[in-house]
């Protein structure tokens, strides 16, 4: 007998399918390994406007600036792309705001408000003109910091970021961010929730940091798509195969000028964890020419 998920059910069975990749991470991560995301000997903090913005630097080199993707996603979510990448680059992960070390802040959400958090750090922490690398949420805003600030931006590569606004996702999709609450997230991963509000400074502000989480998610552009055709620098656009349609991504590579595009086999949306060897065998010869 066939049984058809409801709404709550999907939302929990999405949830925790998302949990046990990013589950991957801690488990491959020996006490002995760098704890990525929580790490004192690389962490600092810079007070950006309303929030103070938890980052880490690793290595020297050349900046590369990492952004993380959302709620789920983590720092540590680019432990192996860190520990390669840091051999021959300085290495600078960002804590987008609400999630881990930094703040949540007083500003409503907006993908624009996260790159502009970026922008801050890389102002004051770079050098040089930056490597982008941004994971799903932070692709967007990859895209955004890239579109509104070219001189920060010496190249890009977007992973996952094939979604620019809410309209983008079909209607199940859709209701799964409308309907996602505190208390279906709190009952589909508890531990998830415990040990971030662990990480957070401030962790009785995790219901407003979910709200306004969403609100962004359900924004109808997060950034135009007409404004991509602005990106100047060499851009990198890499999905999974299994990442909802890929012709989204085509569509995204179509219309940024100086683009490559990149489909990883066997891979859904986070392709930091499912083929990280062959993520990062993708990425390093862009940035390194």
């Amino acid at each position: 007998m066939i049984r058809y998920l409801d709404q709550d059910d999907l939302i929990k069975a999405i949830l925790i399918a998302l949990y046990a990749l990013f589950s991957l991470v801690a488990k491959s991560q020996s006490p002995e390994k760098i704890p990525y995301g929580s790490n004192p000997k690389a962490g600092r903090y810079l007070q950006v406007d309303d929030a103070r913005i938890y980052y880490e630097v690793y290595g020297q080199g050349k900046p590369v600036v990492l952004l993380h993707g959302g709620l789920l996603g983590y720092i540590d979510e680019f432990s192996d792309l860190i520990t390669r990448l840091s051999k021959e680059y300085q290495v600078i992960a960002v804590a987008t705001r609400g999630h881990g070390k930094s703040e949540v802040g007083t500003k409503p959400y907006t993908y624009r408000l996260f790159a502009e958090d970026a922008r801050a750090v890389i102002k004051a922490v770079a050098k040089d003109s930056v490597i982008l690398i941004g994971f799903s949420d932070g692709a967007i805003s990859s895209y955004i910091l890239a579109v509104d600030h070219p001189e920060l931006v010496r190249k890009e590569v977007a992973i996952g970021g094939g979604v620019l606004g809410i309209g983008d996702y079909d209607e199940s999709q859709k209701n799964f961010w409308t309907k996602l609450t505190d208390e279906s997230l709190e009952k589909a991963l508890p531990g998830f929730i415990a040990e971030r509000k662990k990480q957070m400074p401030q962790p009785q502000q995790w219901s407003r940091f979910l709200s306004e989480l969403q609100k962004a998610w359900l924004e109808p552009v997060y950034i135009d798509k007409a404004a991509l055709k602005k990106i100047k620098c060499p851009t990198l656009i890499v999905a999974g195969d299994h990442d909802g349609s890929t012709e989204r991504f085509v569509s995204i590579y179509k219309t940024i000028p100086n683009a490559q595009l990149a489909i990883i086999p066997g891979s859904g949306h986070v392709v930091l964890l499912q083929q990280p060897k062959l993520t990062y065998d993708v990425i390093h010869p862009f940035i390194s020419h």
